[in-house]
């Protein structure tokens, strides 16, 4: 499946990852996002060594790595072959067995194993238009198992760091940005996950943490800092509605026998 938008960000992310991608995301405080990260969709979606996790966008496979020693077994895909050869050479690198990792727009692969007990998609949703979010909860219901969930990240529309980044570094962010990326509605996103049947409980992901890391990839302690007290700041009702980003998880109902 090919278009305008798809093969820009195709192009942009093959570039990005075959040159300072991959050495941004091995950075420490990078590391520490992930890692803080896989152990908060555990915590979410409760998933445990029985579970087939199915990965959408998943880049370097940086997240599914750590996601794979906890889980029964990850599929990862991504438009980039870049991004998927080097998911693929960190897989041997680290003895991970239990991964695959796909170059291919999502829509088109064919799982033979059957629907996934959890799907994740971190940072994605946001690089698909209006039309395609809305579209998405529907085409992601083949791919879950009754009761399976469906786990997102993404950056909120409202957040006051892309405000400040956008006044004091507007270069930098248009540099981790492709021209069709945008920051989404909360309340907008999980309503489609609604509409289409989903359970959606929906959270205040931080307020400091992520873009610090982006910024300052290699302070591990500002990050840690910045995770602390993302706690009360994403729970003040005056601060948590400009917060960066918001997560969710979407689970569908288990039908009755």
């Amino acid at each position: 499946m090919s278009s305008p938008v798809t093969d820009r960000e195709r192009a942009y992310y093959d570039s990005y990852y075959e040159t300072e991608g991959p050495a941004h995301f091995a950075k420490p405080a990078v590391v520490a996002f992930r890692e803080y990260l896989v152990k908060r969709i555990v915590a979410a979606t409760g998933a445990g060594p029985a579970t087939r996790v199915l990965s959408i966008g998943c880049g370097i496979g940086d997240t599914e790595l750590l996601l794979a020693g906890r889980v029964a077994q990850v599929t990862g895909v991504d438009l980039s072959p870049q991004a998927v050869a080097h998911a693929q050479r960190s897989a041997v690198q680290h003895g991970v067995s239990n991964t695959e990792f796909l170059a291919s727009p999502w829509e088109t692969v064919s799982f033979s194993d059957g629907p996934f007990d959890l799907v994740i998609a971190v940072f994605f949703l946001h690089h698909l238009t209006d039309q395609e979010l809305a579209a998405f909860p529907a085409r992601l219901l083949p791919l879950l198992r009754d009761g399976g969930k469906f786990y997102a990240l993404e950056p909120s529309i409202q957040r006051l760091s892309g405000r400040v980044g956008r006044l004091l570094i507007p270069h930098l962010m248009k540099k981790y940005q492709t021209e069709d990326e945008r920051q989404l509605a909360r309340d907008v996103t999980g309503g489609y996950f609604q509409s289409a049947g989903f359970d959606v409980v929906t959270n205040w992901f931080d307020f400091l943490s992520t873009p610090l890391a982006g910024l300052f990839p290699s302070w591990t302690t500002g990050y840690r800092l910045a995770r602390i007290l993302d706690g009360p700041l994403t729970r003040c009702p005056g601060l948590r509605r400009v917060s960066s980003n918001f997560d969710f998880v979407a689970a569908r109902p288990a039908r009755n026998s």
